[in-house]
């Protein structure tokens, strides 16, 4: 598996991709349901990245060179050199095959190592019973529940789960992922 910086070259194998309604019951927006609706999902995905606001990834597989998901980087502040992995799915055919643990990995590796930022955030539905375990396995650490945190797919008001791994947790984190991805 390999991250990739999103181009409009991803759209196809993203659409393709992007059919579970399971992959969009945890993310912000309602699932495009036209390829349409999925362009002009690209299209903002690309904009942001292009104003320096976020910075999005095609997940690409290795066997067939096929993006299969995407990932972002968010809430950047290099002036306090944190930032946020987000946005983060995968067609359920990559599920339970260590390529999203290899996705964080290369994120954190290029945050931290490349980068040097000191801390790196995920959050997610407080109500996600996935995402919330695989994060703790990382291990990130538990930061709390943020009430009422934001409005999502048309409204829907969610409270977000908060996690983080900082600097000083990094190596042991580091070794962690390259365990598990060694074991799968």
């Amino acid at each position: 598996m390999r991250l990739e910086p999103l181009s409009p070259d991803h759209a196809d194998d993203l659409w393709e991709a992007s059919r579970d309604p399971l992959l969009w019951r945890w993310l912000p927006v309602v699932q495009p349901q036209t390829r349409a609706e999925w362009d002009a999902w690209m299209t903002a995905a690309l904009e942001r990245t292009d104003a320096g606001l976020e910075r999005a990834f095609a997940t690409v597989l290795l066997a067939d060179g096929k993006a299969t998901g995407s990932t972002r980087f968010l809430n950047i502040h290099p002036e306090h050199r944190t930032l946020e992995i987000g946005w983060t799915w995968l067609a359920p055919t990559a599920w339970g095959t260590g390529a999203n643990a290899e996705a964080k990995l290369l994120q954190m590796e290029f945050a931290f190592d490349t980068l040097g930022y000191r801390r790196v955030e995920f959050k997610t539905d407080a109500l996600n019973e996935r995402a919330r375990p695989a994060l703790a396995g990382l291990p990130a650490q538990f930061e709390g529940i943020f009430r009422k945190h934001m409005l999502v797919r048309d409204g829907v008001s969610r409270d977000s789960a908060w996690y983080s791994v900082v600097e000083d947790e990094w190596p042991e984190v580091r070794e962690s992922l390259r365990a598990r991805l060694a074991a799968s």
